[in-house]
């Protein structure tokens, strides 16, 4: 079974993410998916009708605010980072916990590396599926790499030279 970080940890991942080609849509797995958002909107009374959680998978060009009133129909919001260089996925992580208050599990998804992940949790990201090729074990490292923080952001909204006035 594939791992993920969820928290702090290292678990197993109960969920299938499906990513489709634009020829035809797979077939979806019994349990727990996560689609892409065009899928979703395709597809909405199918998968809610299905009895197992969904997910929905946004694209870097995807706009968050369309799922606001999909809230209550999912369980997880997956924000893919085609490229390391890409940083769309963070802007989309903070509008989603910022602005939208969006509660429930954030992974990030796509190439997912340990130095980002200290960077993702800032902006809202509480889950990460680590690239394959990398030690998961490792890459838990990088939520550790910095003691404090300047600015302020979704995991610490204050900045330091407030707290320090304080």
């Amino acid at each position: 079974m594939a791992k993920i970080i969820l928290g702090n940890a290292v678990v197993d991942d109960t969920w299938t993410l499906v990513r489709e080609d634009s020829t035809a849509l797979p077939t979806l797995p019994v349990g727990d998916v996560i689609v892409s958002l065009a899928r979703y909107q395709a597809e909405k009374a199918a998968l809610l009708a299905r009895g197992t959680k969904i997910g929905v998978w946004l694209q870097p060009t995807d706009e968050p605010e369309i799922l606001v009133s999909e809230f209550a129909n999912l369980a997880l919001i997956a924000v893919d980072f085609p490229a390391f260089k890409d940083g769309r996925g963070y802007s989309i992580g903070w509008l989603l916990r910022g602005r939208y208050g969006w509660q429930g599990e954030l992974r990030a998804i796509g190439d997912v590396l340990q130095d980002q992940l200290f960077f993702y949790k800032r902006v809202g990201f509480n889950a990460y599926a680590v690239r394959e090729d990398k030690d998961i074990h490792e890459a838990l490292n990088g939520l550790q790499d910095f003691s404090e923080v300047y600015a302020g952001s979704i995991d610490q909204p204050i900045p330091l030279f407030r707290r320090r006035a304080a």
